[in-house]
């Protein structure tokens, strides 16, 4: 039996630090769990897409790369297929699949995204342009856009 305990690490959006790949992209990627604070080769973070954003089709060697889409609506494709994706869809992308997100809706796309292992993601996304989460963007993480009023 391991013996080892590890004290977990908990964070909340306003925790999350922000980057844009590069200064021309539509999408912004906020780390939520990564390498450097998990000590663990996986990459999670949450990718917002301004309307009409989009993803530059890339793949991965090793990693494995899984999509969960929060709000908004958009086009997922990989190596030619494409599909519509809505609230409440995932997408799995293998190694070497060869894939982009766009964003069709009229409103910001917001998704879940995991990698593992990390394959110098966390590095590639804080190696570009810090930026901050705006008031939309922290009530779509925080859920109270989704909270009814009685």
């Amino acid at each position: 039996m391991d013996s080892r305990c590890m004290i977990p690490v908990v964070k909340s959006p306003q925790d999350y630090q922000t980057f844009r790949i590069s200064s021309n992209d539509s999408n912004r990627l906020a780390i939520v769990f990564d390498p450097a604070a998990s000590d663990i080769s996986l990459t999670f973070c949450v990718e917002i897409f301004d309307v009409g954003g989009k993803t530059p089709p890339n793949r991965h060697q090793i990693a494995v790369e899984m999509f969960f889409i929060l709000k908004g609506e958009g086009l997922a494709t990989c190596d030619g297929k494409t599909i519509a994706i809505r609230p409440g869809d995932s997408l799995l992308v293998p190694p070497t699949g060869i894939h982009e997100i766009e964003n069709t809706g009229s409103g910001r796309l917001y998704a879940l995204c995991l990698m593992v292992p990390n394959e110098d993601f966390a590095e590639l996304i804080r190696s570009g342009t810090p930026v901050e989460l705006d008031e939309e963007d922290l009530r779509v993480l925080g859920r109270t856009d989704a909270l009814v009023s009685w």
